[in-house]
Parts: structure tokens; sequence; C-alpha cells
């Protein structure tokens, strides 16, 4: 009897054996895959972890918004200012209109990774929803904006690539640019919105950080004493002909456009000359990739037409 029971006993041991190495295996398995599914990225606020692939982004900072559409990362809510570019209508065609009080909606949409920005409401309390990074407009350059999404996305290397391609291509433009205008000829880019006048410095979006870093157009002089530090200075009509360049983008919203009735308007050098080159402001507030490019070739054409 002992002689039967030995191998049957030796049997079972094995098959326990067996088990448990391959649940162990499986274990091991499963805390790799669970290491590999998240990455800590290196917020302004200190590490954080993340998805390593991100499916449902929620991006409550609109300045940020064209950034991981042009990553090809879904997003599956936005803010209204994000939401009314028709630039990014495309990427957007399952995606819903969200703000920082909505908290519930924003719940349901089971975002794994939420984008937002300090002066945003509730930051706690998204944080609870899903990880939630911030990021402060100006805190950097817009193109190392661009590549701190590409880190927080896991996609750095097609970041920097669109980066190195966009400068590339902006100096070229810029070049071309300056041969047809002069070395010399200013630009202005101006805005009216909401019945306000305003001119921009170099880092405030609508254009500005091609115009003036990229293609190293010149500034009046008048701009960048009131708009280079802040980034925009608020005008009247009455003063607009000292901010003046010799090409004005006039970035309008449309709402109210009486301005360019006035004699103070129509006498100005770069509107007798057909220098003013008229964009609509919801496609040129920002400054990310998908902006950028649309940017780039409004200018190119502009000019390069006129």
């Amino acid at each position: 009897m002992k002689k039967i029971l030995f191998p049957i006993v030796l049997l079972l041991l094995l098959i326990i054996s067996a088990c448990s190495n391959s649940s162990s295996a499986n274990e091991t398995n499963a805390e790799e895959e669970e290491t590999q599914d998240t990455i800590v990225y290196e917020s302004e606020n200190g590490p954080i972890e993340v998805p390593a692939d991100p499916q449902r982004v929620v991006v409550l900072a609109s300045f940020n918004a064209g950034s991981v559409m042009a990553l090809d990362v879904n997003i599956v809510g936005v803010d209204s200012w994000a939401m009314m570019n028709p630039r990014y209508e495309p990427f957007l065609q399952n995606t819903e209109e969200v703000t920082d009080e909505s908290l519930e909606k924003i719940i349901e949409l089971e975002p794994d990774l939420i984008i937002a920005a300090p002066s945003n409401n509730n930051l706690e309390k998204l944080g609870e929803i899903a990880p939630t990074v911030t990021y402060t407009y100006g805190a950097v350059d817009y193109l190392t904006q661009h590549l701190e999404i590409g880190k927080l996305l896991n996609k750095e290397e097609e970041a920097q690539a669109w980066v190195d391609d966009f400068k590339q291509r902006a100096h070229q433009a810029g070049e071309e640019v300056k041969a047809k205008i002069g070395e010399d000829a200013t630009v202005s880019v101006i805005e009216n919105f909401d019945k306000q006048l305003y001119v921009f410095g170099d880092n405030w979006g609508r254009g500005t950080e091609i115009l003036y870093q990229e293609m190293k157009l010149a500034m009046p002089e008048k701009v960048q004493e009131m708009a280079l530090n802040d980034g925009y200075y608020a005008l009247s009509v009455e003063v607009l002909p000292e901010y003046a360049g010799d090409y004005i983008i006039l970035s309008s919203d449309g709402a109210d456009t009486s301005f360019q009735e006035t004699e103070t308007y129509k006498n100005i050098p770069a509107v007798l000359n057909n220098h003013v080159f008229t964009a609509n402001a919801s496609e040129f507030y920002f400054n990310d990739p998908i902006t950028l490019d649309f940017q780039l070739d409004f200018f190119t054409n502009s000019f390069l037409n006129n």
C-alpha cells in the first residue's frame, strides 16, 4: 500500500508546486503590467502618477487642448474656449463641453487624466476623479509647453519631432517674408474683442510667437514699450495709429468693427496700403501645434501673396 501511495503523493506535490509557481509568475506579470501602465510625471507641483497611455482625457486648461489633439490622444471633455475653436472641431466630434464646476458630468465621462490650470476651481475634487495635472500659462515658453504635454502623455519623441520641424518651417517662412516686405518693416498684432482693442507682445498667442520669436519680424517701438512685458495692452481708437506697424494682423471676433469706420483707422498707413490681414479671433487665440500650423500658413499666404 505504501508503495502505491508514494507515487500518488509525489505527483500531488509536483502539481501543487507547479500551480504555486504558475500563480507566482502570474502575480509577477500582473505587477509588471501594473507598473508599465503608469508613469511618474514631474509636474509643476511635484511628481504625479499618470497613465502611460491615457485614453480619456479632460482638458480644462484650453491653451493645452491643441497639444493633446496634435499628439493624437482622445479628449472626452474640454472647456468652452476650446470647444468654439473651428480648428479643433475635427478632433472634438465626440467631446463634451465641461467646466471645473461640472463635476458630475466629468465623473460620467470617466477620464483617466485631467489637465487643468492652477486657477481652476475644485482641483482637489478633480484629483479624486482622475490624476490631475496643472499648467501655469507662460511659466515656460510655448514650445516647451508642448514638450511638457508630450512628456505627460508619454509622447515626448513625437512632440520634439513636431517642434524641430515647426521651427525649421517658421524660420524659412520668416526669411521669405522679410525678403518680400523688407528687413525693417514693422508688424503689429491687434485684436478687437468684446468692444475693446488690444495690442500684443511676443508671447500671448494670436501668432505673436511666430512673427516675433521665429520669423524675427520687427515690432513697433510703442508696442515694445507698452505690451512686451505684460503680453498685451488695451488701446483706444484714438491712439491706435501710435501702435500700428507697417503691417497689421487684425484678430477680430466680429462683434463690433465700428472702429474700422473711423477716420483715425482709415488713415493709418497700413490700412491705406492694404497691409491689414484679418483673422478669425477664435482660430487665433492659442499657441498649440494645431493653431501654430494654421497661423504659419496664414502669415505665409498673407505676406507673400499681398
